[in-house]
């Protein structure tokens, strides 16, 4: 992304609001302008009526709406900005991720905690503006932001997609890319050629090998227990298989001769 975001302090605290302002510009690696402030989501909601802006640093606790309420008001608008919350408190982390913010910072907020939070805004939008832009080949593609450049992925690389914390990892034979779209959102589009296995995995069709009882590391409830799990074909990864998706996973296997 060549631009510089466009950046709205949303902070009932002059102070919090001159820090913020400071430390955006110390964010050098991602270029970002702070083009205005708003001490309550009223005025911030003014702001965006007449000013294009690409992203929010916007805290909880205010008068009037609180962050939360201004948040879910503006994931209903078309091409909303980006949310990230700074905040001191930190047990609404929870539900920040449920209103889909891009992070979750704390006060006193650190330069690399918001160099890194600006990265991800970036290739957020490299990512929107690439998936608007690129032709799809014959295959499809899926856009992706590895390291800073824009990368099309064709489908047939495509392994598997797993959802982990906030961010979902689309796994190739040779790569492993980090995605921002949420799992929901990348099976509509895929469609029937993956496969879900699990709440939190897709697999390619072509890619599901053996389905074996095995003992899964890093499975949440399924941790440490023996569950059911796919083998991923090249790279001889196991994925868990949920109850839910057990019957669906035999029959792909039945129907591809395995």
């Amino acid at each position: 992304m060549n631009a510089p975001l466009r950046v709205l302090l949303v902070d009932d605290e002059e102070l919090a609001r001159l820090r913020l302002r400071t430390l955006v510009g110390d964010c050098r690696e991602v270029p970002a302008v702070v083009i205005g402030e708003a001490a309550n989501a009223a005025q911030a909601l003014d702001f965006l009526a007449s000013h294009p802006c690409d992203l929010l640093l916007l805290d909880i606790h205010m008068p009037g709406l609180d962050g939360m309420q201004f948040a879910q008001r503006l994931r209903s608008q078309p091409d909303a900005p980006a949310v990230v919350f700074v905040t001191a408190h930190a047990e609404h982390a929870l539900q920040a991720f449920e209103l889909e913010a891009v992070d979750y910072l704390t006060k006193p907020v650190k330069r690399e905690r918001l160099q890194a939070a600006l990265q991800r805004v970036a290739q957020r939008l490299a990512l929107r503006t690439g998936q608007a832009a690129a032709a799809p080949g014959p295959d499809g593609m899926l856009v992706v932001s590895d390291r800073g450049r824009v990368v099309r992925v064709p489908l047939a690389e495509v392994l598997y997609l797993k959802a982990e914390l906030k961010y979902v990892t689309l796994r190739t034979a040779q790569h492993s890319f980090v995605l921002d779209d949420s799992l929901a959102e990348l099976e509509s589009r895929l469609g029937e050629r993956f496969l879900r296995v699990h709440r939190n995995a897709l697999v390619a069709r072509v890619a599901v090998r053996a389905l074996e009882r095995r003992t899964l590391a890093g499975e949440g409830d399924d941790e440490g227990a023996e569950a059911w799990a796919v083998r991923v074909a090249p790279v001889d990864e196991w994925l868990a298989v949920s109850r839910r998706q057990l019957a669906a996973v035999r029959e792909a296997l039945t129907a591809a001769g395995h």
